[in-house]
């Protein structure tokens, strides 16, 4: 060892595996391009995609003056910029920057997740002699700023370059300058939001044909009232991977699922009954031990339920609260405001990062009841609680039941730091209740949450994003559930 590390042999250059030639995939191998796409990461490599960038845009081009600075500007400075760059991949020139992209939020300050790609360059001499860099790095980039949590994605473009970006996918979303000169201004088409809804709420119209589930005046509700009585029921089963995953866990969210959505009908939790089921005695166990745990914490008890050993793991927990006037999801109107009322305090629960925020594992019994709470005393005149389709499903779901649509304002969305807005408007947030009430109803006393004025009830259907710039981009252009109008 002491004549390794005093420089007597020559030292081992590690090298990136390459799984296909492991795998021995030849026609694979055959098929790669003589490059790689990869992230800016030491000075060499910017200093070499800013060469490009000055012999193409200025000298071969003119588009920006021949000074100093060349086309060099605020977004190179911003700590948050990511430069992607093509390089040659074996051959002479192996290492070789022959192409290049940068990306970055639009606007300084907060990130809202809104992002620009520029300055995409390729080389003059890699134009001809490798196929595709272009294409490479603009797809690159369009994936790099979906896993940043971006929901809108602007290029501004030269004229001659709109039908490259469009046979890509982008579309074409007005016109812009650059340097004094016309631009193109192009988006890409982030469908994120529209996915998640898709997948979770769109089968429920088909699925429950010809039954009205929560009685007249309530369609999508969290809960269902009871005919001739103040009860309101709700019921949530876990997703059997979470039950077998994360057993404790599981419980823990039956109990809270279960009592945010009496809480959005602004009813009063009496108890709670689970059906808990489990391959191991041992499995169940910990599976209960998280119901009986938040069942505590909540102060709220578990009445009974049913148990069942030697099958698959599952979970699902009806809770039962008391009002005599529940708070509708449908009974917002057009000209409503919007407001989230949130809990931003925890973190994502581990395992379950950007899909699962905690927000309630160490709140006391007096600021949880008080959460719940905050729908019944404020009364708003529509409620939903944030479910697994995350707020702009949820919001859609409420301007369905409504007979509306809705105006999401990105940069007015109560957010915590540790979120990105793609991850916050998709996620499970805990403890979070979207509201609708007219103009000058005061926003509910934020302790412990935060409350927000963030969007509107229009006339129409689906969920559009409003940006701070004015821009509208949509998010869902439909229906979420297809049950319709309350």
């Amino acid at each position: 060892m002491s004549s390794l590390l005093s420089g007597g042999h020559t030292p081992i250059r590690h090298r990136t595996v390459d799984t296909l030639a492991i795998w021995g995939d030849r026609r694979a191998l055959a098929g790669q391009p003589p490059y790689r796409v990869e992230q800016a990461e030491d000075l060499a490599t910017f200093t070499a995609y800013a060469r490009l960038r000055r012999e193409v845009f200025v000298d071969e081009q003119g588009l920006f003056s021949a000074t100093v600075a060349g086309d060099l500007d605020e977004v190179d400075s911003d700590p948050r910029s990511i430069v992607l760059v093509a390089r040659v991949v074996g051959g002479p020139d192996d290492g070789t920057v022959i192409g290049g992209v940068r990306l970055a939020p639009i606007w300084r300050g907060e990130d809202i997740g809104a992002w620009q790609g520029g300055r995409l360059v390729v080389a003059a001499a890699a134009r001809g002699r490798y196929a595709g860099v272009g294409a490479a790095l603009v797809r690159a980039a369009c994936a790099r700023a979906e896993n940043e949590g971006v929901l809108r994605f602007d290029a501004a473009v030269q004229p001659d370059r709109a039908r490259f970006f469009g046979r890509l996918g982008w579309m074409i979303a007005g016109t812009t300058t650059v340097a004094g000169r016309p631009h193109v201004l192009m988006r890409w088409p982030i469908n994120r939001l529209a996915a998640v809804a898709a997948s979770i709420k769109a089968p429920l119209a088909t699925l429950l044909a010809g039954m009205r589930p929560g009685g007249p005046g309530f369609v999508g509700d969290d809960g269902a009232p009871v005919p001739g009585t103040d009860v309101v029921a709700a019921c949530d089963a876990i997703v059997p991977s979470m039950v077998e995953r994360d057993p404790y866990w599981a419980g823990w969210c039956g109990v809270l699922v279960n009592l945010n959505d009496l809480a959005a009908m602004g009813a009063r939790p009496v108890g709670m009954l689970d059906a808990v089921a489990g391959p191991t005695a041992s499995r169940v166990a910990r599976v209960i031990g998280g119901l009986r745990a938040a069942a505590e914490r909540y102060g709220v008890p578990i009445l009974g339920g049913h148990t069942q050993l030697g099958v698959a793991a599952a979970l699902s927990v009806t809770a039962l609260g008391r009002s005599e006037r529940p708070i509708p999801a449908g009974g917002g109107l057009p000209g409503h405001a919007v407001t989230l009322t949130a809990d931003l305090g925890g973190d994502w629960r581990p395992g379950y990062s950007g899909r699962q925020w905690d927000s309630t594992s160490n709140r006391r019994t007096a600021e949880l009841r008080a959460l719940l709470d905050l729908p019944r005393r404020h009364r708003p005149c529509a409620a939903k609680d944030v479910s697994m389709v995350g707020i702009v499903g949820t919001l859609g779901m409420l301007a369905e039941a409504s007979g509306c649509a809705a105006e999401l304002d990105v940069a007015a969305v109560p957010r915590p730091a540790g979120a990105t807005v793609g991850d916050w408007l998709t996620c499970f947030p805990g403890y979070a209740m979207l509201t609708a009430d007219v103009d000058d109803r005061p926003v509910p006393a934020p302790s412990p949450a935060t409350s927000q004025r963030c969007g509107r009830l229009l006339n129409g259907t689906g969920v559009t994003l409003r940006w701070p710039d004015g821009v509208l981009t949509p998010a869902l252009s439909g229906h979420v559930t297809g049950l319709g109008h309350a």
